[in-house]
Order: C-alpha cells, then sequence, then structure tokens
C-alpha cells in the first residue's frame, strides 16, 4: 500500500487516473496540488469560520494558472482533476474558480465580441478583476428557464435591465456580471455584460450559511441600470446560449464532488490511524475500515465517471443528459461519503478543527447548486425514456 501514499499525504486517486495524462500535465498537476494543499488548505478554516473572503490568495491562485484554467489549453482531463484538487483544498475557493473560468472567462471567450474579449479577458485571466454569473432569481431556480423575470428593454443604444438575482457567487466582490435578461421585445432570455460599478446596481452578501461560507454569495437588485448596447452578448441571444453554459459547468461540479471525497478521504484515513480508543487504534475496528473502504470507493467511482465526461467533452459529443447524470452522481456520493466520514470522527466531527464539519457542510452545496438532485435525475430520466416529468 506504500505506493499509494502521496508527497502531500495519502494519495486518494486508488485507480491511478493521474496517468492517464501526459507527462508535462502529469507534472503540472503535482506543482498545484503541492500548493493547494501546503498553502491553501492549512489556512482556509478561518476564513471559513468567520465567513470572510481571503482576498490575498487571488494573486497566489492566478500565479498558479487557476483564473486561466479554461483557456490554458489543458486537455479536459486536466483541467478537471485540477479542479478536483481544487476542492480538495477548499470547496469555497474551488467554487469562486470554477464559477470565475466556466462560466465567466469561457463564456465570454465562446459568446462575447471581439472587443468585449479585449477588455475583460485578460484582467479576468489573471484574477486582477473577477466575474460574476448571474442567472438564478429570488422566485426562480429550477424553473429559471421559463420563469425569469429579470427585463431588458432596448433604448436607443442602450440597454435598460430591470430584475433581480440571488445566490450568485462572488457577487459582492465581481467587478463584472454576466446578466441573465428577458427581451421584452422578443421574450428572449439573452446574456449581458453588466459593470458591477453602474448606477442602479447593487448586491448584498447573504450571510449566515452553513456551508460554501468563504464565497461570498449575493442578492443582486438591477433598477434601471443602463448598459451600452454594446455590452450584450453577440453569441447569447437566447436560453440555449446559457444552457450550453451550464452543461459544462455541471460536469465541474462533478469534478468538485470528486475531489471533495477525496479530503472527506484525507481527513477519516489519518484520523483512525491517530486515534486510539478501548486501547486500540481505531484503523483495527472493521467498523471502521469498512466505510472508510467505502468512502474511497464513492471517490474512485466519481473519478471514474468524470474521466468519461472528460473523454467525451474531448471528443465534442458531450451534452447535458451527461452533464446532468455526472452531477446527480457524483455529489451523491460525495454526500454520503461526507456523512460516513463525520461519523467516523464521532463528536470531533462537527466541530471545523478536524475539518471534516467544514467538508460535511460544503457537500451539502454542492448537492444542490447547479441544479437539484431530483431535476438533474429528471434531464437523465427524459433523455432515456423520451417523456418529459418535470410538469
Amino acid at each position: 500500500m506504500e505506493k499509494l501514499l502521496g508527497a502531500v499525504g495519502p494519495h486518494t486517486d486508488f485507480l491511478s487516473v493521474q496517468n492517464l495524462l501526459s507527462p508535462d500535465e502529469r507534472a503540472r498537476l503535482g506543482v498545484v496540488r503541492d500548493f493547494l494543499q501546503t498553502q491553501i488548505r492549512p489556512v482556509v478554516s478561518d476564513y471559513w469560520n468567520e465567513e470572510k473572503f481571503p482576498a490575498h490568495l487571488l494573486p497566489e491562485l492566478a500565479a498558479h494558472g487557476l483564473g486561466d484554467l479554461e483557456l490554458s489549453g489543458g486537455s479536459r482531463l486536466f483541467t478537471g482533476l485540477v479542479h478536483a484538487e481544487l476542492a480538495r483544498a477548499d470547496v469555497s475557493l474551488s467554487a469562486l474558480v470554477g464559477i470565475h473560468n466556466e462560466l465567466v472567462v469561457g463564456l465570454i471567450d465562446a459568446l462575447g465580441s471581439a472587443e468585449q474579449k479585449g477588455r475583460w479577458l485578460p484582467p479576468l485571466r489573471s484574477f486582477q478583476a473577477l466575474g460574476a454569473f448571474a442567472l438564478t432569481e429570488p422566485d426562480h431556480g429550477s424553473d429559471v428557464a421559463g420563469g425569469l423575470a429579470t427585463t431588458a428593454a432596448r433604448d436607443g443604444n442602450e440597454w435598460v435591465i430591470n430584475g433581480a438575482k440571488r445566490w450568485i457567487g462572488a457577487g459582492t466582490i465581481a467587478d463584472v456580471a454576466v446578466v441573465w435578461a428577458r427581451d421584452v421585445a422578443d421574450g428572449q432570455v439573452k446574456g449581458f455584460l453588466v459593470e458591477t460599478d453602474r448606477v442602479g446596481f447593487s448586491a448584498s452578501r447573504i450571510k449566515n450559511k452553513t456551508g460554501l461560507r468563504i464565497m461570498p454569495n449575493a442578492d443582486i437588485a438591477l433598477d434601471e441600470v443602463r448598459i451600452p448596447a454594446a455590452n450584450a452578448l453577440p453569441g447569447a441571444q437566447s436560453f440555449a446560449a446559457a444552457n450550453s453554459m451550464l452543461r459544462n459547468s455541471r460536469a465541474w461540479v462533478g469534478w468538485q464532488a470528486a475531489g471533495v471525497q477525496m479530503a472527506t478521504f484525507d481527513v477519516a484515513r489519518d484520523y483512525v490511524l491517530s486515534r486510539h480508543q478501548f486501547g486500540k487504534q481505531l484503523a483495527s475496528f472493521q467498523l471502521v475500515q469498512e466505510p472508510l473502504s467505502r468512502i474511497l470507493g464513492h471517490t474512485t467511482a466519481s473519478l471514474g465517471l468524470m474521466v468519461q465526461i472528460a473523454r467525451l467533452q474531448e471528443e465534442g459529443t458531450f451534452d447535458m443528459a451527461h452533464a446532468a447524470m455526472a452531477k446527480a452522481t457524483t455529489t451523491s456520493l460525495a454526500r454520503e461519503s461526507a456523512a460516513l466520514g463525520r461519523a467516523l470522527l464521532g463528536g470531533n466531527g462537527i466541530v471545523t478543527d478536524h475539518e471534516m464539519a467544514k467538508i460535511f457542510n460544503d457537500v451539502e452545496v454542492i448537492f444542490t447548486y447547479e441544479g437539484s438532485y431530483e431535476i438533474n435525475s429528471l434531464i437523465v430520466g427524459r433523455a432515456v425514456t423520451g417523456v418529459s416529468a418535470f410538469v
């Protein structure tokens, strides 16, 4: 079993998924992993406890290419494994990096004009600017495709946007928000780049969350916000454009779920090896080894599923049903793994001193966002039966 131990602790890649990478990408992954495990993971719990965002860490994240991950030219497997390592270190920061890359940088690159790309991509890719993805609304989450109520009205050379958004990651610290609004002229949901210092734009942090406490999720109000016509995203002229981005972000959440299970195994394994009860090492008990093995099995299954998702992405055959299955399955497994890990720590599993309580609560968030388990299951069900059960 010694070959399973890595330089920074127990190596949870039980089936050696990282060996599918090229030697160069494997080396790059090792550098990122070492940075995250030695510089980020040891310090983030205090920020989680205090519900604060450690903005001073952004330059170091940028220096390791994490603001530019989506456009770095790496393979889908490499970027996925980096997202997993981010979640292994901290789910909140992995959410910030993931949203920034998948739903802002990647979106502007794919759907933006040359002018929009030239203005926003350089500062975003270096974390000198932050972006937010503003789709969900106070009254519309799962039904946002048909129920989205934020409006955009063309007025000469400007658009006027009115509405409200909720649960917007980085909403209080972002420099630009990708706002989805319904064009009052044709009823289509379209995408707009809204600078957060515009008159009428306001964001307030959602407090007292039990998970993802480092991420500053926000309620956003848009009151007669005027933006230039050039701020409309030319490639986002219907909700189909948003849906294509959500497909990719659900795959990213699958990698998050794999990574947070790696963290669950890290903590649980270290704990049962170091703790003694009844005069014996906890790791020597059958009732300890079984759940620990199950956590590792769930982690390995999640990684294996995500390897296949990366393959489909590379081939160009990745669709929403694939994304929905990946997100629903891996986050469900992560939820069980976190519960098993918390139980293995007994009373110590409910305090963040041992990290497991933090992991346990963060898993509840990823189980819910980017489409709930139930909604993603219905997407898969529709794909395999040809019958929609949404309404």
